[in-house]
Order: structure tokens, then sequence, then C-alpha cells
């Protein structure tokens, strides 16, 4: 278009009833916000000391691990005491159901219907066949610049990488994204769900680069039970714990126990037991005690 500045690169559409709707491509440097860069808190407050004090306002964090491991439910707990201090979420569900997600995160005591009634959280499941790149771009900026929401999460990048024709696009297209959410002064959180359940681990896309911060998460076997652990192995903004915690879920939410010291290959799934850690009890035992 001569003598016009127009926005150059390729852009998503689609061709509804009503009429075509196009999807601009997102530029992040186009997009700038003050933002308070005060820690909040996780809702837990061991999960607050793994992470170094808490999570920062625009910081994205990465949350790997096996499927079934606790990542969703670490990131609704993270989300919901953004809910709880009056903070606006939005969460982009592409592999559970949503009635399925809120009846067992209710059973955990994380209702989250209150929120999602009062508006303060929004909820979206997503098909990712029929979603495409550029259009969920331009749903997580109305996330921010409509609904104010300063909490985003994406669950999971497995399902968003089906709607993309390859890992390159996806890393091009998350890294836009990241950027913009990171100087918008949002708390994003990404899942990103591992092949295989012990030993080697393995995904189907790596952004550990692009993280601001990741959780680790893995099972383990001791005393004849699989259990679970959870690692914070990177942080940009705060001096985080190097430590390998044990990871549990109940119906009190999450609870993190002391230090594996006595362990070793925890992350292969595979440790060797070489002393006296206390180890969590599971609710039978804590009963019967």
């Amino acid at each position: 278009m001569r003598g016009l500045k127009f926005r150059g690169g390729y852009h998503d559409f689609v061709l509804d009833k009503g009429g075509l709707s196009v999807f601009p491509r997102l530029v992040a440097a186009e997009h700038h916000s003050e933002f308070s860069e005060t820690l909040n808190s996780t809702g837990n407050e061991q999960l607050d000391c793994l992470l170094g004090g808490g999570l920062t306002p625009g910081t994205n964090t990465l949350l790997i691990g096996p499927s079934g491991v606790g990542k969703t439910t670490t990131a609704i707990r993270c989300m919901l005491a953004a809910l709880e201090r009056g903070a606006k979420g939005t969460y982009y569900l592409f592999d559970e159901g949503l009635k399925t997600l809120l009846k067992r995160t209710s059973a955990l005591g994380m209702d989250l219907r209150p929120h999602i009634a009062n508006g303060t959280l929004n909820i979206q499941q997503i098909d990712p066949a029929e979603l495409s790149p550029g259009e969920f771009s331009s749903r997580v900026r109305a996330a921010i610049e409509e609904n104010n929401s300063t909490y985003i999460c994406i669950d999971s990048l497995n399902a968003y990488l089906q709607s993309m024709p390859g890992e390159q696009y996806l890393v091009l297209q998350m890294h836009e994204m990241l950027s913009y959410l990171n100087q918008s002064g949002a708390t994003t959180f990404l899942i990103v769900g591992q092949h295989g359940v012990v030993g080697d681990m393995r995904s189907d896309i790596d952004l550990s680069y692009l993280s601001d911060a990741i959780l680790m998460f893995r099972f383990f076997e001791a005393e004849g039970e699989v259990r679970t652990a959870i690692s914070a192995v990177k942080s940009r903004t705060s001096s985080h714990e190097r430590f390998i915690r044990e990871f549990k879920i109940g119906a009190n939410g999450l609870e993190l126990g002391d230090a594996l010291r006595d362990f070793e290959g925890i992350m292969t799934g595979l440790p060797s037991y070489e002393g006296k850690v206390s180890l969590l009890k599971s609710s039978a035992a804590m009963t019967e005690g």
C-alpha cells in the first residue's frame, strides 16, 4: 500500500456467520504498561519459599512434569490466591473438561464457582482444532486489555501445539505472546506435560529458555508407594530454593515436605534412599496415627 503504513506479515482470519474477522499479528514491542513488581503469594507458604518469596508480576512460570503429577492443581492454587486478593484471571483449558476441573478443584477445597459467578475468573474451554494461533493471541489480548485480567494460565501447551503447523511456529508465537504478557504486567502460567511416568522424561516442545521461572514435578517410588516431588529449577527474579521437596495434594490443598536430602536420583524417578528423611504421611496413615 503505497504511502500508507500497514501491518506486514501473515494474519489469521475467520469467515463466519456475520462476516469476516481478521486477527492482526501481535507485536509485543507496541505494548507497555506500568505495574508493581512486588512479589505476590501463591497461596501456599511452603511454595512461596521454594520460589524465593512468591510470584513476580510481569513474569511467566513453566510447570513441567508427567500427566497427573499436580501441575494444573498448582496453577489453580496460585490463581485462586490472586482472585482472593481481588485480581482477575483467565484460564485457557485445552485438555480437561470444565465440569471435571470444577469438580476436582472443589473436592480439594479450591472452589472456583463463586469467582466465575462474580466475573473475576473466566475459564475458556478450547478445542485447538477449531482455533488458529492468531485468534488465540487475540483472545489473550482481550483478556488483558478488555477484561483487566492480571493472571493468565494456558493448560496445556501440548494441546495448543496441535493447532500449530510445527514446533518452530509455536516458539515464535509464544515468544511474542509472552513478551506481550510480561510487558503488560501479567503473571502467566504455562503447563507442559511430559511423556512417560518415571525414567526418561521427554516433551513435545522446549520453552524453558523463554520461561522466567520453572517448577519441575516428578513421580518417585519410596516405601512401596508412588510419591511426587517438586523443585524450582529456575527463577530470573528471585533467589529460589535448590532443594527437591516432596509434594502432596490432599483435602487441604497443596503440601510440601522437607527437602529430600537422603535421596539420590529423584529426578530420574528411580531414587536410592540413603538416610531417614521424614516423608509426608498419607491420609490413611494420618488417620491411623
